[in-house]
């Protein structure tokens, strides 16, 4: 298994709004640019997802996968995990929201990708930090406009 690799960033939010957001997987093409298509194959009995189809493109990787979602730390924390793709052998990560007491809040975003193909550790780190650093700068414009 891979070390993960982790960012966050402070966004002009409040938690509930930044939830609505950030916890709808489906709604991800509307404001992360990785994300092409999201599809939920599947919901709990509160409707929220649990296994959905998405096509991605994170600088190189571009998949198609389908990923799991974990709502236990419900409502502020957000875990997903790989079920199944054709390029990545792993694929897991989080959000987390932090209140920050100053109309704030605190997203932290954690990622742990694995390639079919060998990459050398340092390349990859820096993919997985790319991406997240996009993700959250795309959220908190998404938030904030």
């Amino acid at each position: 298994m891979s070390e993960m690799s982790k960012n966050s960033i402070d966004i002009e939010s409040d938690v509930a709004s930044t939830a609505v957001l950030l916890f709808d997987p489906a709604n991800y093409p509307s404001w992360s640019s990785a994300i092409s298509s999201a599809k939920v194959l599947s919901s709990d009995s509160e409707g929220r997802a649990t296994k959905v189809e998405m096509d991605i493109k994170a600088g190189p990787v571009k998949d198609h996968v389908t990923l799991d979602y974990d709502w236990s730390d419900a409502p502020n924390s957000l875990h997903f995990s790989l079920d199944e793709a054709d390029m990545l052998t792993e694929m897991s990560g989080s959000y987390e929201i932090t209140d920050n007491g100053d109309d704030t809040v605190k997203v932290s975003y954690s990622l742990t990708v694995g390639l079919s193909m060998p990459v050398p550790a340092m390349m990859r780190t820096k993919a997985e930090r790319e991406t997240i650093d996009k993700a959250l700068q795309e959220l908190k414009s998404k938030l904030e406009n």
